[in-house]
């Protein structure tokens, strides 16, 4: 079904796996392409409840874009390429249903920006990230410049911005990159012990979460108001009464979905 990505489900939890490990999982326009269309899949599909997003083998994740593909591009080029990247890694951070980047390697470049735009980030020991554009004459152009800061801090986001540099798994944890830190072994099973949970509460209610988080860093949006919109549409659920009297009950609830 896809030319670059490994998929399978299990216990409705998606696995997604970037498979070029000749090119260390580099993203090309094929990868953003499949992408795109597992995430339409992953909208759509009622069986799909999260997501785990994660490289194939033990040494990258994703290491960046496929550079050779911005030769000789045009300002207007840039500029499109840029807008297809955000575009993307927006559905996955607007998505309703939790997607996590399992970090097994490298997340340089495009690769650290597709693990930010994930909802939460799990790492392995060896794991390194960074955004090196300036090293080729560039920015981040997938959001990596508004998510870095948002997750890290500006004074920080900044430095590694105009240096270039990377910071190893243990750094990324104390500046709040990543939410654990695991070793190879641990990293799709840690996913998945965090995800089954997810997948135990109301779903409409997961999703709400989202949304209201997602407001915050939204110059459209009052997130307050969101908040409130949101909870407010709780209310109108089954799950909500389902919570409510399981609760009372002392019960575990069955949630729907509805």
């Amino acid at each position: 079904m896809y030319n670059t990505l490994l998929t399978s489900l299990e216990n409705n939890i998606l696995l997604v796996t970037i498979n070029r490990p000749d090119k260390l999982n580099a993203l090309n326009q094929q990868v953003m392409q499949d992408l795109d269309k597992v995430l339409n899949e992953i909208y759509e599909n009622k069986n799909i409840k999260s997501v785990i997003i994660t490289g194939s083998g033990n040494k990258s994740f994703v290491a960046g874009a496929d550079i050779g593909e911005f030769v000789g591009a045009t300002n207007e080029q840039g500029k499109l390429l840029a807008m297809n990247g955000q575009t993307i890694f927006s559905k996955i951070e607007n998505c309703p249903k939790p997607i996590v980047a399992a970090v097994n390697g490298f997340a340089l470049g495009g690769g650290c920006e597709l693990a930010m735009s994930c909802h939460f980030r799990i790492a392995t020991e060896n794991a390194k990230f960074g955004q090196p554009e300036v090293n080729l004459g560039l920015i981040p152009g997938y959001g990596g410049t508004q998510r870095l800061v948002q997750l890290i801090g500006k004074g920080r986001a900044l430095e590694l911005l105009m240096t270039g540099n990377m910071v190893d798994a243990t750094s990324a944890l104390q500046f709040g990159l990543i939410n654990h830190l695991v070793s190879q072994e641990e990293l799709i099973p840690k996913a998945i012990q965090i995800l089954t949970t997810i997948n135990n509460k109301a779903p409409l209610a997961v999703a709400g979460c989202i949304t209201a988080a997602n407001a915050v860093f939204d110059e459209k949006q009052n997130g307050f108001l969101t908040e409130i919109e949101e909870f407010g549409k709780c209310f109108d659920t089954a799950d909500m009464k389902e919570g409510t009297s399981a609760f009372l009950e002392k019960r575990k609830p069955n949630f729907c979905g509805c």
